[in-house]
């Protein structure tokens, strides 16, 4: 996407089920276990820039030694700043005794980041500030190893209001009222009522404390603890979670909207964020890697045995759309057929669009995150203009020149790299107009190859979502080219409603398609709508999640989706261009033509997976009709 959204965060997390001597022996370091989670850190770059944490976790530690270590930092060095921090270390230790760095037993009692279970957190700060407070992972620390907790996720809860006053009135005081403390103050709290119940359990058996603690670590009820604290859970999540005696979990949510992948062997558990990059790190086919169920837990225990249990009652799957078509790695095999499949599906209505003229027209791509959506694009107009070949050929019958036949023969879609983000110019100028024009220049363009006042001039977006970019920037600069016509497509239909589930579009009022639905009743007379919509919406903010309807539908229903497209182009067309402009968005049925297995797609429908969305949605428009600029949760 042209503009930048922002999506909330990445996980990645190793246990080891060997010692650490296993891997100094056959892969020839003790820092395996480090180093891999590097890897899937960086693989996952995408997911968060804004900081990053990293913790592990030691077993079987004698008293007085220090076995969970976090390291945390802000800024999109942050991975780099962290793992410099860690392997300085072991430079220290190469430095002053060498043969200490084959020692597994030395390293692991004198050197920190030598446990077998690794937590690592990319964060995108689409909430709440970006100060290293805010990074994960979380750390709930207790004398009493079994209650020690860290967590880290890629979630966003819509009712963390509720959950909050549920904290105070088991007696907490929670720090703040965010999601993070919110979750991980509700594990910790049923995470110490088992401590509490294992421990009258084994005190009835007349076992001194020490052993009890034994006895506990070894008999924690993860899934009773995770169905408590999660039962009231409004949201999408992948959740992981480090007791500090050993046992690990990564909780996902019942509609499986935040992704969330594993692969095991009898050397290593793995679960990250994206699936490629476990394939990469660990050289293991597809095959091998499985998907987390959502509403399930995949548990590790201290003891190695591994597997998923149900949490929470099982839901419609609603996998985040999104993710498929902008945030996740196209390098997925999934994702990168899906991604060309939505390039396809736009193949008749772009032919539409230039009258079947492909002859004049020029195709091409911004920004680079789109290039293989094009590729689809590309492969169904190759498709089309075989078929036209055929039927040309045929016509001919016994009449074939060879001049006539290389002719149709040449027919072929004309691609070229027309736009190139020349760099990130940072404007000190407050005058609006000269930021303007500063802005105009982040795109360079190839000239000499649209024909003047002729060709038509096809650039494919992978999603439009506020359109500033747009207006500000691409359209000037394609208009230079001197086109007759620009046609902006986007391999996303039309957003309209904003997110509440951890990607960065929380205010109504931002999206072009509903400034240009409500431009729309506007020019109809349809004002009142607004009005009607928003007493509906005031009517219902004491309700019960599960009884609000989503009023927002109510703005676009007039309207068909080529008539809210007319009115995007109409209000992002700046009036010096001179090319007509047509902007076309992938429809909601391409869309589930292209992606099947992820139906999560309430940013385009309102068709929100959990009933928290349709609060946020009737909050966010609150906000925009009081004139608030705030986020809706």
């Amino acid at each position: 996407m042209s503009e930048a959204i922002k999506h909330e965060c990445g996980i990645a997390l190793i246990r080891l089920l060997k010692p650490l001597s296993f891997y100094q022996k056959k892969y020839g370091t003790n820092l395996y276990g480090i180093n891999k989670l590097y890897l899937l850190m960086e693989k996952q770059h995408n997911r968060g820039q804004d900081g990053a944490g990293v913790a592990n976790i030691k077993f079987d530690v004698t008293p007085g030694s220090r076995y969970i270590s976090r390291y945390r930092a802000t800024g999109s060095n942050a991975i780099k700043e962290i793992f410099g921090k860690i392997h300085a270390k072991f430079e220290e230790v190469q430095k002053r005794r060498p043969e200490k760095l084959q020692d597994s037993e030395w390293l692991k009692k004198h050197v920190a980041f030598t446990g077998e279970l690794f937590l690592g957190h990319l964060r995108y700060g689409t909430y709440g500030g970006n100060s290293i407070e805010n990074c994960h992972p979380f750390l709930r620390q207790n004398n009493w190893m079994t209650r020690n907790l860290v967590v880290a996720g890629n979630f966003n809860l819509t009712n963390v209001d509720e959950l909050f006053d549920q904290l105070v009135a088991l007696g907490q005081h929670p720090k703040e009222k965010t999601d993070t403390i919110t979750v991980m103050e509700k594990i910790g709290h049923f995470l110490d009522e088992e401590n509490e119940r294992q421990f009258r359990k084994f005190k009835s058996k007349d076992l001194s404390n020490q052993e009890i603690s034994e006895h506990i670590a070894e008999n924690l009820d993860i899934e009773r603890i995770l169905r408590d604290a999660s039962k009231y859970w409004d949201g999408g999540y992948t959740m992981a979670g480090l007791f500090g005696h050993g046992d690990t979990f990564v909780l996902r949510d019942p509609n499986g909207i935040r992704p969330a992948f594993y692969y095991m062997d009898d050397e290593v558990v793995v679960v990250t964020s994206e699936r490629p990059v476990i394939q990469t790190a660990f050289n293991v086919p597809i095959d091998a890697i499985r998907e987390i169920t959502p509403g399930h837990a995949l548990i590790i225990r201290k003891n190695g045995q591994v597997g998923e249990s149900k949490i929470l009652p099982l839901a419609e799957k609603r996998s985040c759309s999104f993710e498929r078509i902008y945030f996740s790695r196209g390098s997925d095999a999934d994702i990168y057929q899906e991604r060309k499949n939505l390039g396809s599906q736009l193949v008749s209505s772009v032919l539409k669009s230039v009258d079947y003229d492909l002859k004049n027209t020029v195709f091409s791509y911004i920004p680079n995150t789109a290039e293989v959506a094009f590729g689809g694009l590309v492969d169904s107009l190759h498709h089309y203009l075989n078929v036209v070949k055929r039927h040309e050929i045929m016509k001919m019958g016994n009449n074939v020149t060879e001049p006539r036949l290389s002719e149709i023969l040449f027919q072929h879609p004309r691609i070229e790299k027309i736009a190139i983000k020349d760099a990130k110019l940072r404007t000190f100028i407050t005058n609006d107009s000269s930021r303007d024009d500063m802005v105009a220049h982040v795109y360079d363009t190839t000239y000499g190859v649209v024909t003047r006042g002729i060709d038509n001039l096809v650039i494919l977006d992978d999603s439009i979502v506020r359109g500033t970019t747009l207006k500000q920037s691409i359209l000037r600069i394609l208009d230079r080219l001197g086109p007759k016509k620009i046609v902006v497509v986007s391999s996303a239909p039309q957003i309209r409603y904003p997110d509440c589930y951890g990607i960065d579009m929380a205010k109504l009022g931002d999206f072009i398609a509903f400034q240009a639905a409500v431009a729309l009743l506007h020019d109809h007379f349809k004002e009142n709508l607004l009005d009607e919509a928003y007493e509906k919406a005031k009517n219902q903010e004491e309700l019960p999640a599960a009884e609000i309807t989503n009023v927002v539908k109510e703005i676009y229903k007039p309207f068909t989706a080529e008539q809210i497209s007319e009115k995007i182009a109409e209000l992002l067309c700046p009036d010096e261009v001179k090319a007509e402009v047509q902007i076309i968005y992938q429809s909601i049925e391409g869309l589930h033509n292209a992606c099947p297995d992820n139906t999560g797609d309430w940013y385009f429908t309102g068709n929100y997976p959990t009933p928290g969305g349709n609060k946020v949605a009737n909050r966010s428009f609150i906000n925009y009709m009081e004139g608030k600029n705030v986020r809706a949760y």
